[in-house]
């Protein structure tokens, strides 16, 4: 099989609903046009477990670091069963795959799961523009017979995320109970609870499963429910903790959860992440807003030389 270079992958565009369009070569699945929120994530690494993240479900994803793929894909990176990103967007794709857990190529894994990809773009460019302007709805196409025109009109035609319901597309149908740890990226000796089983109730609103392996390997007895479940369901499981999930979309949109949250506030300990906390937040009579753009980045590790421990940055 000859290898796959920008060269010989055929030619796709980015169009914005304000008209710029970005050409490329598009990779992964190439007959699949994709269109959503153009969003950008500043991580060095990790590029698997951002396409996989339910929150980023209706977004076309625009990694900033410049060589994205250089060490494959492997399941066991998975953040859910499968991509929820619309499409990703490099600069450029690596070509060799240098990673011993690596089993496939990035570009391969995309096309198993349907997702089309554009490399070749002035990712800074993009990048700056979607500061500068806000988040812009966009379209990723490999058609050669639309004309920029159609692409851009495409664009502007794709719902807006602020007041769209996302949870309901990724949420799970039924309660699963969970027991899978962190195994071999647990932290040796790190101490789990108290040496107590408490059960907790997570409402999974598109959760990332490292959420559901940390706090197993923490020693927690999970369970993550349907975000429908109604606060008197969630009770009688007699939890010691409720969790409620990161996830995709607008956290307006789904006042239901708020509404559950409130209900079992003051009843059990109640703790979020991400849209999670935003939830929370409106429980408690706050209001949200969307912003210009959002930030998507990674957290590192930092030793400090002067304490010799290692510190989130």
């Amino acid at each position: 099989m000859a290898e796959k270079t920008a060269a010989t992958r055929p030619a796709a565009r980015l169009a914005l609903e304000d008209g710029t369009v970005f050409a490329g070569r598009a990779f992964g699945r190439v007959g699949a046009d994709a269109a959503g929120e153009v969003c950008f994530n500043t991580a060095h690494s990790g590029y698997q477990e951002i396409v996989s993240d339910p929150s980023y479900a209706g977004q076309i994803v625009t990694l900033t670091y410049p060589l994205i793929g250089n060490y494959g894909s492997t399941e066991g990176d998975l953040e859910s069963l499968h991509p929820h990103a619309e499409a990703l967007v490099v600069r450029e794709l690596a070509h060799a795959a240098s990673n011993y857990r690596s089993t496939r190529a990035l570009e391969d894994w995309l096309d198993a799961h349907g997702v089309i990809g554009i490399e070749g773009i002035d990712t800074r460019r993009l990048t700056g523009r979607l500061r500068a302007h806000g988040a812009l709805r966009g379209v990723v196409s490999a058609d050669a017979a639309l004309s920029d025109a159609e692409l851009v009109q495409r664009a502007k035609a794709c719902p807006d995320m602020e007041g769209r319901d996302m949870v309901s597309t990724v949420a799970p149908a039924e309660p699963i109970d969970w027991s899978q740890g962190l195994g071999e990226w647990a932290v040796p000796g790190q101490p789990s609870s108290d040496g107590k089983t408490y059960r907790v109730v997570g409402i999974d609103c598109g959760a990332k499963h490292h959420i559901w392996r940390h706090l197993v390997s923490q020693g927690f007895e999970l369970t993550a429910v349907p975000p429908s479940t109604p606060a008197e369901a969630i009770l009688e499981r007699r939890p010691d903790g409720d969790f409620v999930s990161n996830g995709p979309g607008d956290p307006a949109a789904v006042p239901d959860v708020a509404e559950t949250l409130r209900t079992l506030m003051g009843k059990t300990p109640v703790f979020g992440i991400c849209l999670g906390h935003q939830l929370l937040s409106r429980a408690l009579g706050a209001k949200t807003f969307k912003l210009k753009f959002g930030h998507h980045g990674a957290n590192h590790p930092v030793q400090n030389l002067g304490t010799e421990k290692v510190e989130i940055t």
